[in-house]
């Protein structure tokens, strides 16, 4: 299924930035693809420490965690972004035929998959929670919204995130243990400390850049 047919696929990389400024620039983003002044965009960003509150859970229950809180419109429920976290947001005009935000999901899973394999993990899904992960173990998170059919939202790779701070409330609805990172998966395969175990987050960001715009454009 061929979800992206704009003759352009441009990618955005948007570097380490705050949440806020991103979430405005997406918005603006996605009314232009839906106007047709703009193609269908790939955003990155590495965002300063956030939490993101999806339509499933209540932004009260988060305000006293000491970083900002935004409710979002998105589904899903809590997440934490912040520094070692590569976001990328695909902002796609689906036409009809490609409406089918099961089969998007599927996708993009399948490009953290094939993204956490280029480094040497093999990432499966979760019937049950959406994502990408290793022996059970949660290395990326998705949450998606469509907005008259162009998404919006996307996935969350923990490349080298500082996992403390997921253990300061619920993340997605799962307990905080269950969330790993690209470095301390590789190290613990290796056998090694986690500190010598380092990925250029360059080149992952690349990496899942590549693997969004081929799972996004393939038909099957």
């Amino acid at each position: 299924m061929r979800f992206s047919s704009s003759a352009a696929f441009e990618v955005t990389d948007l570097g380490r930035t705050d949440y806020a400024s991103v979430d405005q620039q997406m918005m603006e983003l996605v009314d232009a693809i839906r106007l047709g002044n703009a193609p269908d965009t790939l955003l990155l960003a590495e965002f300063e420490p956030v939490l993101t509150v999806g339509r499933a859970a209540d932004v009260e229950l988060y305000r006293d965690l000491g970083l900002p809180v935004h409710a979002i419109s998105r589904g899903g429920k809590t997440t934490y972004h912040g520094p070692g976290q590569l976001v990328a947001y695909p902002l796609i005009q689906l036409q009809e035929g490609v409406r089918d935000l099961h089969a998007y999901l599927h996708a993009l899973e399948e490009a953290l998959i094939r993204t956490v394999s280029d480094f040497g993990l093999q990432g499966t899904r979760d019937s049950r929670n959406t994502g990408c992960w290793v022996d059970g173990r949660k290395l990326a998170s998705i949450g998606v919204a469509v907005r008259r059919w162009v998404t919006y939202h996307g996935v969350a790779l923990n490349v080298s995130t500082d996992l403390s701070w997921f253990r300061r409330f619920d993340p997605c609805g799962l307990e905080p243990d269950l969330m790993t990172t690209m470095e301390r998966e590789l190290a613990a395969m290796n056998h090694k400390d986690a500190a010598v175990t380092t990925l250029p987050f360059a080149d992952v960001a690349a990496s899942l850049a590549r693997h969004i715009k081929e799972t996004l454009r393939e038909e099957n």
